[in-house]
């Protein structure tokens, strides 16, 4: 514990769904995060994320908090003069794979020059050590299951996922280049469920993009229905097959990342997931488990850039990073419930209209 008592983390993007509860397990591990965000996915309460101030009262804490978007350079340069950062989790970014469809542009520029722009400044300010949040989307229509690190990339079904691949090549060159980088790029599956006290959870702004999200928001009454997009694919029931992992077990798979950027590793490259699929229709029976109510779906036709199934192979993260996931599907409906029915509207948590 005492090797980081203190040691300075930047987390872009620090108070969206995966950063936030990244920056519990930081704080609870002994390192001292600093955060900057834009706002885009993290909801304000005053000058800071909500999720951020609620972290601070149930870990009984100060988070420092810039908002900053990755795009202002000079902005960045600011917190690097400030700071004397040990190394950055990079979670910033925009990440709804529909939306990039039809705004590809707009992917490329927030994505790839904030990216950019985050490496520009680190290198000039000597900061080396680097935890890249990547997606499973780098791999495509998987060739076998489950996929392993080994499994081609790139072969990409969406600019979302081609943005993530192009960050992970920079990555790369750059660790090629300066041998003094070290990296850890962790692809993760699908992240799901909530932190255990129920008050930081995913809040997704408008429509949610990903399936869980969308069930919590049907068992609480939120929405009317559950669209299943596509009931013809191979899959033992038709529909999608997923890796999904309990969000608090990826934000501990970030601790291990660190602590493996100690070993000067050059560039590493992670699986975070279970390694277990399941499908759409096993995922809405478990959450109608846990929730105790019936959540209503309806088949819808298949959404263009899905795959049918998509699993993981975990066990280099196991092997190297010492790092496993714990919890099973039926924690993660529990949990994800505990945050949707005490926050029926998410961080805005006012009265269901």
């Amino acid at each position: 514990m005492a090797l980081n008592m203190g040691q300075k983390i930047l987390v872009t993007g620090g108070g969206g769904y995966i950063g936030s509860h990244c920056v519990v397990e930081l704080i609870e591990a002994g390192y001292h995060p600093v955060v900057i965000d834009n706002f885009s996915n993290a909801v304000r309460e005053g000058d800071v994320p909500e999720s951020l101030r609620r972290i601070e009262t149930f870990l009984n804490t100060q988070i420092e908090f810039h908002e900053l978007d990755l795009l202002d350079k000079p902005g960045l340069e600011k917190i690097f003069k400030k700071h004397s950062f040990y190394a950055v989790m990079h979670f910033a970014g925009l990440k709804a794979v529909g939306e990039s469809v039809e705004q590809p542009l707009r992917y490329y520029r927030v994505n790839l020059t904030g990216t950019i722009n985050l490496l520009e400044v680190m290198q000039s300010h000597g900061v080396r050590n680097l935890v890249f949040s990547s997606s499973a989307t780098v791999y495509g229509d998987p060739q076998k299951l489950p996929i392993d690190e080994q499994h081609p990339v790139g072969g990409c079904t969406n600019p979302y996922g081609k943005t993530k691949y192009f960050i992970e090549e920079m990555i790369r060159d750059q660790c090629t280049a300066d041998k003094d980088w070290n990296a850890v790029l962790l692809r993760y599956f699908n992240p799901i469920g909530a932190h255990i006290s129920g008050q930081i959870g995913e809040d997704p702004q408008g429509i949610p993009n990903n399936l869980l999200p969308y069930v919590a928001q049907v068992a609480v009454g939120r929405r009317k229905h559950l669209n299943v997009f596509g009931n013809d694919y191979s899959t033992p029931d038709g529909t999608g097959v997923r890796d999904y992992i309990h969000v608090v077990d990826l934000a501990k798979g970030h601790i291990a990342a660190i602590r493996k950027l100690t070993d000067s590793c050059g560039c590493k490259v992670y699986n975070l997931g279970t390694g277990t699929g399941y499908s759409v229709l096993q995922m809405v029976n478990a959450m109608e488990k846990a929730s105790g109510r019936k959540i209503a779906y309806q088949i819808a036709p298949r959404r263009s850039g899905d795959v049918a199934s998509c699993y993981g192979d975990p066990t280099l993260a196991e092997k190297e990073l010492g790092w496993k996931a714990e919890y099973g599907l039926e924690r993660m409906c529990e949990d994800l419930w505990r945050w949707q029915s005490q926050n029926p509207t998410g961080f805005s948590n006012g009265a269901l209209h």
